[in-house]
């Protein structure tokens, strides 16, 4: 089987379109990207499937002659799931706009300081985190050495 060069040169645009509308901070343009992504996902689907052949019924035509049916299941499939992620993605950038009224993501303060604190060669204790990756602000010095003498903290 050979495929079109032309074809495999429209894959290859798609994914490289879809990859760089995804590593936008713009969840819009995440959004056509992810789509982009699996229009290129389903022509190559459908490109690496084999030669288009008669439909897959049989006694219609003899088997060497008819297509394969599991290249169209895969792409069913893949055109479904692209669709629950594209809602997905929209429920998020609903919700983001209702919040902030803008559809880019910023950066996180404290994703700042801790980058701050990395390349200044500072040592960033995971103890010094929560499970939010925020620092602790709730616990003192005295508070975790009363909690320590008392054997309940490491």
């Amino acid at each position: 089987m050979s495929t079109s060069l032309l074809l495999l040169v429209v894959i290859a645009l798609l994914y490289t379109a879809g990859i760089y509308l995804v590593l936008d901070r713009s969840l819009t343009r995440v959004l056509l990207g992810v789509l982009v992504l699996g229009n290129a996902t389903n022509l190559l689907v459908i490109s690496a499937g084999g030669p288009f052949g008669a439909a897959a019924l049989v006694g219609r035509a003899p088997e060497p002659a008819m297509s394969d049916a599991l290249v169209q299941a895969l792409v069913l499939t893949a055109i479904v799931i692209t669709l629950g992620v594209a809602a997905f993605l929209l429920s998020i950038i609903h919700r983001t706009w209702t919040l902030d009224r803008e559809d880019d993501l910023t950066e996180d303060t404290e994703d700042r300081s801790v980058r701050r604190r990395l390349a200044s060669g500072e040592q960033v204790d995971e103890d010094e985190l929560d499970t939010t990756g925020c620092e602790a602000t709730s616990d003192t010095d005295d508070e975790r050495a009363r909690s320590a003498a008392a054997g309940g903290g490491s």
